[in-house]
């Protein structure tokens, strides 16, 4: 980026002075208000990290399948849009050693894992002066995160878009996983996406939410229009659960996407199981790192070539809220707003 688009995130930082509620999330991350932004691989980047954190949020990279020069380079080219505090997420289902020695080396102070087990890389973040969050779908898991020293949960239901660990819904997940850990720290995620939902999630117990799809219809994410336009036009019931699907690179991953043409004809053959689903092998596009064939795990980029109405189109259940193409501060305004709106509107119950 050119030092006038740098000026420019710059000077898009959002006065969040007005929200009254400083949660426990606020004070552990340094921000002000407990909306995270998901980590949505490639999807996400510096822009959308940097315009989150701008907005007073928690901006996320998703640095996991990233060669080291490329980790510092996104961590640099973030910390150049903004001056907030921003994180890192690493999937522990791969080798993240040294992509996390680069992170806290680069002086990234918040890390997010998940899919594996974050105890090895506990002492090594503390040390480094970094916060832990981790990502749960059961109170069992919670529980051995709080005991090896994990700072922040994130419960997720499997309302979530992309890959999801479980099968409980938010609601009845977030109040079992904040009774089993308090006094800390929970965040919710899965279904939410507007202030709605983010003002249910505090009434659960959380203390801030993590939002994935609903930044994908921003102008900072880093998808394909094709894909954007299929989000924008989706409803609530245009979202597929499946424990295996788009599994060629990341197996043995459930996940949540649009339904397309993918699942369409896979379902059409009956669901068969790896290895005799139709179609496998078959060049579906091209990204910018190669042939794309079907059933891989791959997100839509700007430069994909192809057939993009069948590749893994990530998206959660919360798709019917999302309507709109709009800046990513917007979105945290919006939310954030409404939350308020919210809670005014309930207000204090009359005896």
């Amino acid at each position: 980026m050119n030092e006038s688009s740098i000026q420019n995130l710059r000077d898009h930082e959002v006065a969040t002075a007005a929200w009254p509620m400083k949660t426990a999330v606020c004070k552990d991350l340094g921000i002000d208000v407990p909306i995270i932004q998901g980590a949505m691989g490639r999807a996400g980047g510096p822009a959308l990290a940097a315009a989150v954190s701008n907005a007073g949020g928690l901006g996320m990279l998703a640095p996991w399948v990233w060669d080291l020069p490329a980790v510092r380079q996104q961590i640099r080219e973030t910390r150049a849009l903004t001056s907030k505090p921003f994180g890192v997420n690493l999937n522990l289902a791969f080798p993240q050693e040294e992509r996390l020695a680069a992170c806290l080396d680069e002086g990234v102070r918040v890390v997010s894992f998940a899919w594996g087990d974050p105890a090895p890389h506990v002492a090594r973040t503390h040390a480094a002066g970094a916060k832990i969050l981790y990502t749960v779908a059961s109170v069992e898991a919670a529980r051995r995160a709080v005991d090896c020293g994990v700072d922040i949960m994130v419960a997720q239901g499997w309302e979530a878009g992309g890959h999801v660990r479980g099968m409980v819904s938010t609601m009845p997940l977030i109040p079992v996983v904040v009774d089993a850990v308090s006094p800390v720290p929970v965040v919710a995620a899965g279904g939410i996406a507007d202030g709605r939902g983010f003002a249910a999630a505090l009434a659960l117990g959380a203390d801030g939410v993590l939002i994935g799809t609903r930044f994908l219809a921003s102008h900072e994410a880093v998808i394909h229009p094709r894909y954007r336009d299929l989000l924008l036009q989706a409803n609530e019931n245009d979202t597929v659960y499946v424990k295996e699907l788009f599994d060629i690179t990341f197996p043995d991953a459930p996940h949540r996407v649009l339904r397309s043409k993918t699942f369409d004809v896979w379902e059409s053959a009956g669901s068969p199981p790896s290895g005799k689903r139709p179609g496998e092998g078959e060049v579906i596009a091209k990204s910018p790192s190669g042939p794309v064939v079907r059933y891989q795990c791959c997100t839509p980029s700007p430069e994909t070539e192809g057939d993009i109405d069948a590749m893994s189109l990530w998206a959660g259940q919360c798709i019917g809220l999302v309507s709109k193409l709009r800046p990513a501060a917007d979105i945290v305004r919006e939310i954030a707003d409404g939350a308020k709106a919210t809670l005014r509107r309930l207000g204090p119950v009359s005896k």
